[in-house]
């Protein structure tokens, strides 16, 4: 029987608290791609879910040294797991989400391929090099397509430019998490990447749409003023501005479907709080 303290480990390992941006995703690009039928929606959830736990396990296990000089607080440096058995279950979950996925078709096969791909490289480089943010927002483009590709219609023009923005969120986000652990100069021009969404949101509703984006927009404003507060003013919180970020993704989603039905808008409000209650028990980062 897995202890509590042990299964507190694992759910750190695999950073659950992100788990619901990651359904967020997936269920903004299911229904970009014209939706279908839900079971397949289901493997979807399920492959995503397990590509992006095991990429943190990963995540992890590369930074194993790092964590041991800046992040002593991490479950391999602080003796709660062996680092090899990281390694395992990073590497299983990954062929776990893979063996979900790749029945769902070919091209979202080849697609799920270059994602399971994409998250490797970044594990192995994102403390090497500065363009690490472009990796991982990669990751979530390709998670984007991923699902759209699985749904009735496939991959739409909106699809692709909706992924691209969540993209420059993501490179965004990412610089700022950069300098979590490093307490580097925090820079203000990736924070501008944020508000790309936005744009994307106003530019493609129209008529009676407008209205919705123009709401939605506001909210996802004050949520991202909300999350920066923590590092424009002194003493500065990464860590907290980071977790608001990464919970924010939802509604940069939700940004993407703003003319989908108000089932589809609480679905997308319920990510949202599910992914607030999960950082109060499992850290975002």
């Amino acid at each position: 029987m897995t202890s509590p303290l042990r299964l507190r480990t694992l759910l750190v390992l695999g950073r659950v608290s992100n788990v619901p941006t990651v359904w967020s995703n997936c269920l903004a690009g299911w229904l970009l791609g014209g939706g279908g039928d839900w079971s397949r929606f289901a493997l979807l959830c399920g492959g995503g879910t397990l590509l992006y736990v095991g990429g943190m396990y990963l995540n992890d296990a590369f930074d194993a040294e790092f964590d041991a000089q800046h992040r002593r607080e991490r479950p391999i440096p602080s003796g709660a797991i062996e680092e090899r058995t990281v390694w395992r279950i990073g590497i299983a979950l990954l062929a776990a989400g893979l063996a979900l996925l790749i029945p769902l078709g070919f091209q979202t096969a080849v697609l799920a391929i270059l994602l399971c791909g994409c998250i490797v490289l970044y594990d192995a480089v994102h403390k090497l090099v500065t363009v690490s943010p472009v990796l991982m927002a990669l990751c979530r483009i390709f998670l984007y397509l991923v699902a759209a590709s699985a749904a009735i219609t496939g991959i739409t023009g909106i699809a692709v430019w909706s992924a691209v923005a969540l993209g420059f969120y993501i490179m965004g986000l990412s610089y700022l998490a950069r300098k979590e652990a490093t307490g580097v100069v925090i820079q203000r021009w990736p924070q501008a990447l944020l508000i790309v969404p936005v744009l994307l949101a106003l530019v493609v509703n129209d008529g009676p749409y407008r209205q919705a984006a123009l709401l939605l927009a506001a909210l996802f404003a004050l949520w991202t003023v909300r999350s920066l507060r923590a590092v424009w003013f002194q003493p500065r919180n990464v860590s907290w501005a980071v977790s608001g970020l990464l919970a924010g993704i939802v509604w940069v989603d939700l940004l993407a479907v703003a003319d989908e039905p108000r089932v589809v808008g609480a679905a997308f409000i319920g990510l949202f709080l599910l992914a607030i209650l999960f950082q109060r028990f499992v850290p975002a980062t």
